[in-house]
């Protein structure tokens, strides 16, 4: 039986355009927090970016007037009322967390197109994808510390491998809100561009980044990210299976081609 055909109504929406996949968190008039119904069907629309072979860059981006609020503390609410706080919230992030685990995983790069608020789980989004452009007005807000609880949806997973212990700690407990500039200089952000700009701007950036063949998108996400982790001779030993892999497509052999017979 056949997927149902995607709604203007649902919770994310993907659309594919050559080698350049959008997924746009979709409930603007929550700005877009994060509920079980937009978790379960990012896990979804994450694992069919992954499994298609012809696209080597997912953007996200937010509808309406925020990138994305967090999580949705109606529903949060709602289940520290009734008791029940474990299972609802559980349940959710076992989706959001399978999303996100995709994100890191999948052989393409991630790109997040922030505009306007990205706070709690919508800043770890903005900040878990491989990287980040932003308008020039968007603020990044942590929020955990001030509702009593720790980061979560892949938060600490994105920032502290880029700006380190102390500047994560500062962000999660002792700032109220960031700039974008302010992501900019701390390596978080790669680009910010005037508001009205964005769209065009993320758009070129991907094309830019699509640019790149499969093989060495894939091989560089990867190591990249075990690097910190992986002792020095298990690294080496990744780089040579991983440029080898490579070497064995026929992107790599029109590449070499090309660049040799310019040398003569």
């Amino acid at each position: 039986m056949p997927a149902p055909a995607p709604s203007a109504t649902d919770p994310a929406l993907l659309r594919i355009d050559g080698a350049i996949a959008t997924i746009t968190l979709n409930r603007p008039a929550a700005f877009n927090a994060i509920d079980m119904t937009i978790a379960k069907k990012l896990e979804q629309l994450s694992a069919e970016v992954e499994a298609n072979k012809d696209v080597r860059v997912l953007v996200i981006e937010g509808e309406g007037r925020a990138f994305c609020a967090g999580g949705d503390l109606q529903t949060i609410g709602a289940a520290t009322e009734a008791n029940n706080v474990a299972p609802v919230v559980g349940e959710m992030l076992h989706h959001y967390h399978a999303f996100i685990e995709t994100v890191r995983r999948m052989p393409k790069i991630v790109l997040s197109s922030v505009h306007g608020s990205a706070a709690g789980a919508g800043m770890g989004l903005a900040f878990v994808t491989d990287l980040c452009i932003a308008a020039e007005d968007a603020r990044f807000t942590p929020a955990y510390a001030k509702i009593g609880v720790s980061p979560d949806g892949g938060s600490t997973v994105g920032i502290v491998g880029t700006v380190g212990t102390r500047r994560a700690l500062q962000i999660f407990l002792a700032e109220d809100g960031f700039t974008a500039q302010q992501a900019y200089e701390w390596g978080l952000v790669v680009k910010t561009v005037p508001a009205a700009e964005l769209k065009a701007a993320t758009r070129q950036l991907a094309e830019r980044l699509a640019q790149n063949p499969p093989a060495a998108i894939a091989g560089t996400k990867s190591l990249v990210y075990q690097a910190a982790t992986t002792p020095t001779n298990q690294q080496l030993d990744a780089e040579e299976h991983k440029i080898i892999t490579a070497m064995h497509t026929d992107d790599f052999r029109v590449a070499v081609k090309k660049f040799t017979s310019k040398s003569k």
